[in-house]
């Protein structure tokens, strides 16, 4: 099968998206939209990618990861001129693919098709069509009697649109390249001096040549966004399909329409989704999890058998047998160890939790160092903030924080010891020692047997 290049069209200015924002760099479930064409393509094994930009566009190249190159169109003379800035950065011979990035849901088995297609036929274009779209405002393609594809022509050039043809044009050509290159400046400008794409189907079939057609099989592959209204229908479409690929890959959704999993997400096999819940950015969820009800996961990495519950999940690492919640929020740079439990109306930030250790009940944990095994009473503070910068607080080991304890940065509490109920810790408390009082006083340390007088 054929595995040609692509150029990928997103110079157009955009103007009914009303936005400082190129068009092309508008998300669709969390991914630019120029990458969700850019990917699926790639994924159909097309490539290399030329990339035709507007000028001062060059916010577009980060939204690839350095997986394409880029032509600049310097004035908007429509979309045949647009493609004539990539030549030169494509071999002469062999076949082209032409995407418009406003174009973002057609699947990669239609561009295999369309590929398929267009090898079997020896076609010099192959044009991909809908019958299954709403066509109103749309260009249509117009068919010969027997049935080959001659022309198409804009909606606004019918007089009479009863008899207008419905099959509309998807905005996506596979063309055989020289002939391409020997055409498109020979294409007779509009009265506003743009060239047009879809003047080549004309051209070829004055010339007698192979004109060749795809049908999407999904209505929604032929959505173009133009403006906020097509975008939030096109991120409709392209959730349903993410929330479809994940039930069948092994994971629950027991109300679907109300989950939103972004198309950068990951989520292993036997995990459950429950209602009302966002998993959003560059989340990876491992097998067995519980996620939700109303609950945000975002850009966060969770192991195996995690839970989290009516909760936010920001940026952060959570090990295997991790539980969350109800109603608690772990900020960026919040990394838990296996088998941690955070309850509910607790905060972590910037905090390493150790194996095993417990905060149940409304607590705040910031820029923390805290061991294995300890329990973090209700009401425990961690005082990071003096009010003009932060330090950390150090627990070691099987520490017990007593209910409503108050640790003033920067503080070091040693392995074993405890704190009483009320106490506000302001200076470091030895390992296997006591802290109670506001402020504290160090009232024991346990003796080391290792010390101890034998005889």
């Amino acid at each position: 099968m054929i595995t040609p290049p692509a150029i990928v069209l997103t110079a157009g200015q955009g103007t009914r998206m009303k936005s400082d924002t190129p068009k092309a760099l508008h998300q669709l479930c969390g991914r630019e939209m120029i990458g969700v064409v850019v990917d699926n393509a790639t994924a159909a094994g097309i490539g290399p990618i030329v990339v035709v930009i507007a000028p001062n566009t060059d916010s577009i190249k980060d939204s690839l990861d350095g997986s394409a190159r880029y032509a600049v169109q310097d004035e908007p003379l429509g979309t045949g001129h647009a493609v004539l800035q990539a030549r030169g950065m494509l071999p002469m011979d062999g076949h082209v693919m032409l995407l418009n990035g406003d174009v973002p849901l057609v699947k990669q088995e239609t561009f295999k098709a369309i590929l398929q297609r267009h090898a079997e036929k020896e076609a010099v274009l192959t044009v991909l069509t809908s019958t299954l779209t709403e066509p109103a405002g749309l260009g249509r393609v117009v068919r010969g009697n027997d049935g080959s594809v001659q022309e198409i022509v804009e909606e606004r050039a019918f007089s009479d649109l009863s008899g207008a043809s419905t099959e509309i044009n998807a905005g996506v050509y596979f063309v055989q390249s020289r002939w391409l290159w020997d055409t498109l400046p020979k294409l007779e400008p509009s009265e506003t001096g743009e060239i047009y794409l879809t003047d080549l189907v004309t051209a070829a079939a004055e010339q007698g040549l192979i004109v060749e057609s795809v049908q999407v099989s999904d209505g929604a592959e032929a959505f173009g966004v133009n403006n906020r209204i097509e975008l939030a229908r096109a991120e409709a479409v392209l959730r349903q399909r993410i929330r479809e690929h994940w039930m069948l890959e092994g994971v629950s959704m027991p109300d679907p329409s109300s989950v939103y999993i972004d198309y950068t997400a990951k989520i292993g096999q036997d995990t459950v989704i429950l209602p009302n819940t966002h998993i959003t950015g560059r989340t990876a969820i491992g097998p067995r999890c519980k996620i939700g009800p109303n609950s945000i996961v975002s850009d966060s990495t969770l192991g195996s058998d995690c839970e989290v519950q009516a909760s936010v999940i920001e940026d952060a690492v959570l090990e295997d047998r991790v539980d969350v919640g109800p109603f608690s929020h772990l900020r960026s740079g919040s990394y838990l160890e296996r088998d941690v439990h955070i309850g509910n109306y607790s905060e972590v930030k910037n905090s390493r939790l150790g194996i095993g250790t417990k905060s149940g009940h409304f607590s705040y944990l910031g820029d923390a160092e805290i061991g294995a095994n300890v329990n973090i009473g209700a009401g425990s503070i961690t005082c990071n903030f003096d009010g003009e910068q932060k330090s950390r607080t150090i627990i070691g080991d099987d520490v017990f924080i007593g209910c409503d304890t108050m640790m003033v940065a920067p503080l070091t509490i040693g392995a074993r010891s405890y704190t009483g109920t009320g106490s506000v810790i302001n200076k470091d408390v030895p390992p296997d020692s006591g802290a109670i009082g506001a402020p504290a006083r160090i009232i024991r340390k346990k003796p080391d047997p290792n010390t101890q007088d034998s005889g």
